[in-house]
């Protein structure tokens, strides 16, 4: 087909009526063994943007930010790679433009940039170099990186300054095309999409990788596997309804590159954190095609999920992009104005690095906030995504050098109409002096709460914590977050993420086993706060296997009991596991895919029933999911709090026994005192429960606290048992003595005083200690307790 027909037939399919496919230009048409003539257009908006011209001419105006360079080549080519180069001759503001009649969706194109090479002050300016489009909003080919990718020659001899010697190949056959999308989407079911606005007290997120969860799905058709159209199939979503939660955090699905390093040892860059194209979805995940076609594949999976009720949050990678250092490939920023958008360390031949990655966008810069944010509205607004969580976002709130909560990122997302009504979640450190931030970010914005990773994992390997820290954890970190109004939400609880140990290794592994990404087993972190049950790795020993079943029991009961958002990764419910690998960021195989097989062993699908029975009782039960912090005061006659502590003996917590480690401890959650109305304006009431933990190796006696704090209990959850009973179930009398198994999570219902229909009664004394502090010298004293928050809630 020629490359007129082509375009002729992209727009039979994309609806374009045929008046507007006016390619013919003073008798001839446009393409006709000539080039095309390129007209003034205009500088706004960036990238390449199909419409209608001068005259009804369809075509596609081009704008691309470029300050500082001498000059810019557009440059299209035909299906069968044939390129033509136009001179764009417009500038305005440093934004060189120009529409191109005839241009039609599903061409694909790229830039040659002309300027200066002097690397010694930051300019690396090589229009042998064919590059991306930053505002591309489709991506076609892989990113293969031999040498004549780079901006300079890679194999110089004198490798020290390599990077200073200009490399006068041709990349364009070696790298990918931007492709021009109609702005449009064709789909008219794209207009019924609604989005499932879940509050943030009700989210309940699930981290997944696009391709491991569906490649090895058995209800997927194969040719769906891995791909954004097998995660909208009925079959994975029916897990993710079964499940109960209500948003997806994918790995980064910007069009990302694979490192170097990584493709000279037979490997590709897996998890995404490597992005190049911040508009276009990453072509790989696409069944459809990539000339565009990922684009509507992308939106149809939005639409999907959104149908099941569930959100669409994405992990994306602004802090640095995939050109690496200063000895990194030249793919698009670099060679547009290396200057323009990347921080340089004074000598300016090389990168300030606050990312691990090799460079650091400079976000300070208008441009690059630019593209930054009207990325994020577009994914937002034509792409139906409903939140981001910002990798290393430490990195993005620098002003000049350091972190600053007021700087030019977080001050423009304030104030955006369209991204301020977003999720917002931020990674909040990055690797620079500095950079770790929990707890410091603004209102607006939710953080990952590695605190919570760490106290958890102590516990439950029995490192034990001392109280205070744990209780703060499980009780929504009012030591990080009670402040600013902000709410218990701003913490996203973890026990595992993307990198580490899934929840199962977490159990099974004292030690990372990294071999297969051929480093020598020195990346990934030492620091995995982990306990192997007495064995290294999979073992055949029953005794061991049951004791790692219960712990990944105990782990997801606390994990879904805590106040705040809850973060679960894919396959943590059914057992999954890297062998060890704490880093499988490029493991795109058997180690980083979902195995769905697991849920055939019955071990396993009973650990996934009780996620889903736990995810089921969060959303049933308001005082699980509390959207202000507790007080720790009591709010009625009978002295009852909203959150009590007590130990094994049924006693309030005293002031030693909060700062001191404790293998047990029980947590009364009160269902009466729940901040704020429901929608009709009346007052939120709940059943009250007590949590008991006890992470110790013995079993252990733990007496039930009496009146007024229950006259009974019924337990809900007993994470000692394999199976777990459907309600009701064992009852006990309040004052009793539990025998509590080692290693086990008691969650029981409080029944009768106390309870959601409990009468008040005057109770003198037992003021309980709380953060230290007995509640009534709080109250004296005016301090808040655990919980509490600054303010207004």
């Amino acid at each position: 087909m020629s490359s007129a027909a082509e375009q002729e037939a992209v727009e039979d399919r994309r609806g374009v009526p045929p008046a507007r496919r006016a390619v013919v230009l003073d008798g001839r048409p446009v393409g006709a063994g000539q080039p095309p003539p390129v007209w003034p257009g205009a500088p706004t908006p960036l990238g390449a943007r199909f419409r209608v011209g001068p005259d009804g001419v369809a075509g596609t105006n081009f704008a691309l930010w470029a300050g500082g360079a001498e000059a810019v080549e557009l440059c299209l080519f035909s299906p069968d790679g044939e390129e033509t180069r136009l001179r764009l001759t417009e500038l305005t503001h440093e934004i060189w433009h120009g529409f191109v009649p005839g241009v039609l969706p599903g061409r694909r194109y790229g830039y040659r940039v002309h300027g200066r090479w002097d690397p010694w002050t930051g300019a690396r300016w090589n229009p042998a170099k064919l590059l991306l489009d930053p505002y591309a909003r489709a991506v076609d080919g892989e990113f293969s990186l031999p040498p004549e990718v780079y901006g300079h020659v890679r194999d110089w001899p004198e490798q020290h300054v390599a990077d200073t010697v200009r490399d006068e190949r041709d990349s364009a056959p070696f790298v990918p095309k931007g492709v021009v999308v109609h702005d449009d989407s064709p789909d008219d079911e794209w207009m019924d999409d609604r989005r499932p606005k879940t509050p943030w007290a009700d989210s309940v997120i699930y981290e997944l990788h696009v391709k491991g969860f569906t490649r090895l799905h058995p209800g997927i058709p194969e040719e769906l596997r891995g791909t954004y159209a097998g995660l909208a199939h009925p079959a994975a979503i029916e897990h993710l309804v079964r499940l109960g939660v209500t948003a997806v955090e994918l790995l980064p699905v910007h069009q990302f590159a694979h490192e170097d390093h990584l493709l000279r040892r037979g490997l590709r860059n897996y998890w995404g954190y490597n992005s190049i194209g911040y508009f276009a979805p990453h072509a790989a995940y696409a069944a459809s095609g990539t000339a565009g076609q990922q684009v509507g594949e992308f939106r149809r999976m939005v639409r999907a999920l959104h149908a099941a009720g569930i959100e669409v949050i994405l992990d994306v990678v602004y802090n640095h992009t995939a050109e690496a250092d200063q000895r990194g490939p030249s793919l698009s920023l670099r060679g547009i104005d290396n200057r323009g958008y990347y921080r340089l360390q004074g000598d300016a031949r090389h990168y300030a690095d606050y990312t691990g990655c090799g460079n650091t966008l400079h976000v300070v810069q208008p441009h690059v906030l630019r593209l930054i944010t009207d990325s994020l509205r577009y994914w937002v607004t034509e792409m139906g995504v409903d939140g981001f969580r910002f990798d290393l976002a430490a990195a993005l709130a620098r002003s000049m050098h350091d972190v600053d909560m007021l700087s030019p990122f977080l001050a423009v997302i304030a104030q955006d109409p369209v991204l301020r009504r977003v999720k917002l979640i931020a990674e909040p450190w990055d690797v620079g002096s500095g950079g770790y931030q929990v707890g410091a970010f603004p209102p607006l914005w939710t953080e990952w709460n590695d605190r919570y990773r760490g106290a958890v994992r102590d516990f439950w390997r029995g490192a034990l914590p001392d109280v205070r820290d744990l209780g703060y954890r499980l009780s929504g970190s009012s030591d990080l977050y009670a402040w600013g109004g902000r709410r218990p939400y701003a913490s996203v609880n973890f026990i595992t993420a993307h990198d580490g140990f899934t929840l199962r290794d977490l159990v099974s592994y004292e030690r990372k086993h990294n071999e297969a990404n051929g480093e020598g087993n020195r990346d990934g972190s030492d620091d995995n706060r982990s306990w192997n049950c007495g064995v290294e790795g999979e073992t055949d020993d029953e005794r061991v296997r049951a004791l790692r079943r219960r712990q990944l029991r105990n782990l997801l009961t606390t994990l879904l009991l805590s106040t705040g958002v809850p973060m679960l990764v894919a396959g943590d419910e059914m057992g999954r596991t890297q062998g060890g690998n704490n880093n499988a960021y490029c493991q795109d195989n058997e180690i980083g895919w979902l195995d769905w097989g697991l849920l055939e062993d019955p071990g396993w699908k009973a650990l996934s029933d009780l996620t889903a029975r736990l995810i089921a009782l969060r959303h049933e039960h308001p005082v699980l999911r509390r959207g202000a912090f507790f007080s720790g005061r009591a709010h009625s006659a009978d002295g009852l709090r909203d959150l009590a502590w007590f130990t094994a003996r049924g006693e309030e917590m005293t002031e030693g026994d909060w700062y001191a480690p404790a293998a047990t401890l029980g947590m009364y959650l009160s269902g009466r005192d729940i901040p704020g109305r429901d929608a009709r304006g009346a007052p939120v009431l709940d059943d009250s429960f007590l949590a008991v933990l006890h992470a110790g190796d013995r079993p252990v006696d733990f007496v039930l606290p009496g009146v007024p704090w229950a006259e009974r209990y019924e337990v809900v959850v007993d994470t000692s048992r394999e199976e777990q009973a459907r309600e009701p179930g064992v009852v006990h009398r309040a004052g009793a003595a539990v025998a509590v198994p080692a290693r086990t999570v008691l969650l029981l219902r409080v029944a009768g005083r106390g309870g959601r229909a409990a009468a008040p009664r005057r109770e003198e004394g037992g003021g309980g200690v709380v953060d230290g502090l007995r509640t009534d010298d709080r109250r004296r004293s005016g301090q808040n307790s655990v919980g509490d928050v600054s303010g207004d809630p």
